[in-house]
């Protein structure tokens, strides 16, 4: 899988851009949304390729938001990369069962969200090889 397009979705100004900064350094164009509500509503316009989606938000919950793009065919293929400075075994599981790709704990590592984005795209790509093999 080839990702370009990337939308960032904080309600967090400074960690929005700091994403945003990282992603577009590395090659990647960006989006952002502030809210959960924002987010599906960017996400009905212009399907991106992934999403770094905060968990703790006003108005929508990145779970929420999480759970409705697993539930929508024209969305559920977008993988997620949840942010959250919540960390706890439930809160992990939570997010596993609704579908997210990679979880990554605030405050985080720049060079860990590329790597994530990174092994998302190579996962992807093992996917479809190992598809057209079987086929």
């Amino acid at each position: 899988m080839e990702i370009k397009k990337i939308l960032v979705v904080d309600d967090e100004k400074n960690i929005r851009r700091l994403v945003e900064i990282t992603l577009q350094r590395a090659g990647y164009t960006t989006d952002s949304a502030s809210d959960g509500i924002e987010c599906l509503e960017k996400v009905a316009t212009s399907k991106p390729d992934l999403i770094v989606l905060d968990w703790m938000m006003p108005k929508m919950s990145g779970i929420k938001v999480l759970q409705n793009l697993k539930s929508n065919t024209d969305t559920a293929s977008i993988p997620v990369i949840m942010l959250t400075a919540k960390a706890q075994d439930l809160d992990v599981l939570k997010g596993w069962q609704a579908g997210v790709d990679c979880f990554l704990v605030k405050p985080y590592n720049p060079m860990e969200l590329l790597q994530f984005v990174k092994r998302i795209a190579e996962a992807d790509d093992d996917f479809e090889e190992e598809v057209r093999f079987e086929i």
